[in-house]
C-alpha cells in the first residue's frame, strides 16, 4: 500500500520514514520500484490525516533543519501552490472552462490504458492506474512527454492525473502541469531529457524501459505563446461569524480530516456529520481504488470524531444531506473547515444559501497556520520560502535551486 486511509497507521509510516529522512536531499530524485526514498505520505497530507505541521515537527525531531531543510522544503510546496491559488481564483476557473469532450480524445484513451506505445509512458500510466501514485520524478517526465513530445492539452493530463491520484489536488496538480506547460512560469516549460531517465531510474526499470527512451532524445517545447500574469484578486478571506456556544453542528469533509487537532477540538458540538462528495467523485470519473481511500478515510474520521467529542456522529454519502441533517437537528449553526480552492468549495455558496434558509448558517474556519503564510504567495517559490523560513523556522535563506529544478508535481514527498 502506498499510503494507508486512517491517521494512526499514516502516524506509524511517518514514524518509519523519519529514521531516513536525512537521505532525502541526497536519494528523493531516484525512481525506484516501491519508492523507498520518500515517504509516500502525500495522500495523507492531501487530505490532512495529518498536516504539513506534523509532518515537519516530527522530523526535527530527530533531525536539524539543515539535514533536512530539502524534505521541509518539498513539503511546503503544497502550502504555497495552495497559498497562490488562493490568492487567484480564477485560474482555477479558467481550468474548468476546458471542454470536457477533449479530455477523452482516442489518443488519450490509449495513454490511460497503457497504449501509448512509449514503453516508459506506459509503464507509468499503469502504476498511477493501478496504484494512484506516482513518484515525484515520474511526474514530471511523463507530463513533459504528454506536452512536448505528444502534444496534447495540458489540461486533460492534469484531468487524467487528478482523476487517479490519491493525492489529487487542484492546486497542485492544475498549478505543475501549468508550470510544465509554460503556463506558470512564462517563457519556461519543463522537458524530460534522456540522459535525465537514465540518471535517476533504478537500473531494472532502466533496462526494462529502454524501447521508450528515444522519445526523450531530443525534446523541443511547445510554446504557449502569450499568457497573461493572473491577477491577484482574492487577497483577504470573507469574514466569518463566531462560533456560538450551543446547539452548533460539525460537518467533517475529505479536505480537513483530522479536525480534532484543529481550533475546533476544544469546542463541543450537539451534532457531527461526515460527508462523502461523491457529486466531485462522480463528475471527475474517480475510479474504485479512489473512491475506496476516500470512503475508508472519511469512516476513520468519523470514528475519530466520534470518540473525540463523544456526540452522535452521522455519515453520508452527498453533500446535499447536510441541509436535511441541519433542520432536522434544529441546529443553530454549521460549522467546517474552510476547503481550499477547488471542488468542494465551488460548491459551498449554493450549500451556504440552503443552510441559510433552514436557519442553520454555514460557518467556514481557518487553520492559523495557513493564514500565517498564505499571504506568502505573492510570487515564486523561493521567495515564499525565504518568507516561511523566517516566520516558522528562523531560518536563513539559501540561494534557490536553478529553475528547471524548482517543481513539484503535487507533492509526493
Amino acid at each position: 500500500m502506498i499510503c494507508p486511509a486512517s491517521r494512526d497507521a499514516s502516524l506509524v509510516q511517518l514514524g518509519e520514514f523519519i529514521s531516513v529522512a536525512g537521505l532525502y536531499a541526497r536519494d528523493r530524485n531516484q525512481v525506484k520500484p516501491t519508492h523507498p526514498s520518500v515517504s509516500r505520505l502525500s495522500p495523507a497530507i492531501r487530505h490532512r490525516l495529518v498536516t504539513e505541521e506534523e509532518v515537519v515537527s516530527s522530523v526535527l525531531r530527530l533531525h536539524s533543519f539543515g539535514r533536512v531543510e530539502k524534505f521541509i522544503q518539498e513539503v511546503y510546496w503544497r502550502r504555497y501552490w495552495k497559498s497562490w491559488l488562493a490568492l487567484r481564483p480564477e485560474v482555477w476557473n479558467d481550468y474548468l472552462t476546458y471542454p470536457a469532450e477533449m479530455m477523452h480524445l482516442p489518443a488519450i484513451q490509449q495513454i490511460e490504458e497503457s497504449r501509448s506505445g512509449n514503453a516508459v509512458i506506459d509503464h507509468f500510466a499503469n502504476e498511477l492506474v493501478s496504484t494512484g501514485y506516482l513518484h515525484n520524478h515520474a511526474r514530471m517526465w511523463f507530463a513533459a512527454w504528454w506536452v512536448h513530445e505528444a502534444r496534447l492539452p495540458w489540461q486533460a493530463g492534469a484531468a487524467f492525473f487528478f482523476r487517479h491520484l490519491l493525492d489529487g489536488d487542484p492546486a497542485s496538480n492544475t498549478l505543475s502541469w501549468r508550470w510544465v506547460a509554460g503556463m506558470q512560469t512564462p517563457g519556461k516549460t519543463y522537458l524530460a531529457r534522456r540522459t535525465n531517465l537514465e540518471k535517476y531510474l533504478a537500473p531494472e526499470l532502466l533496462h526494462s524501459l529502454s524501447g521508450g527512451l528515444a522519445a526523450f532524445e531530443n525534446p523541443h517545447p511547445l510554446q504557449p505563446g502569450f499568457v497573461a500574469k493572473p491577477l491577484i484578486t482574492q487577497a483577504n478571506l470573507s469574514a466569518e461569524p463566531p462560533i456560538l456556544t450551543s446547539n452548533v453542528g460539525l460537518w467533517i469533509h475529505e479536505e480537513d480530516l483530522a479536525v480534532e487537532n484543529s481550533s475546533l477540538g476544544k469546542r463541543s458540538f450537539s451534532e457531527i456529520i461526515v460527508t462523502a462528495d461523491r457529486a466531485t467523485w462522480d463528475h471527475y470519473q474517480f475510479p474504485a481504488p479512489k473512491r475506496k481511500w476516500l470512503d475508508d478515510a472519511l469512516e476513520d474520521a468519523a470514528i475519530r470524531a466520534e470518540q473525540h467529542w463523544k456526540a452522535p456522529t452521522t455519515r453520508e454519502s452527498h453533500l446535499d444531506q447536510i441541509v436535511s441533517w441541519a433542520k432536522s437537528n434544529k441546529l443553530q449553526q454549521v460549522v467546517t473547515m474552510r476547503p481550499e480552492i477547488g471542488p468542494l468549495n465551488d460548491s459551498l455558496p449554493m450549500l451556504r444559501a440552503a443552510l441559510a434558509e433552514v436557519g442553520s448558517p454555514l460557518v467556514l474556519v481557518d487553520r492559523q497556520e495557513d493564514l500565517a503564510i498564505r499571504s506568502f504567495a505573492t510570487g515564486g517559490f523561493f521567495q515564499f520560502w525565504e518568507r516561511v523560513q523566517k516566520k516558522l523556522f528562523a531560518q536563513p535563506s539559501k540561494n534557490p535551486l536553478p529553475s528547471s529544478q524548482q517543481l513539484t508535481m503535487d507533492l509526493p514527498p
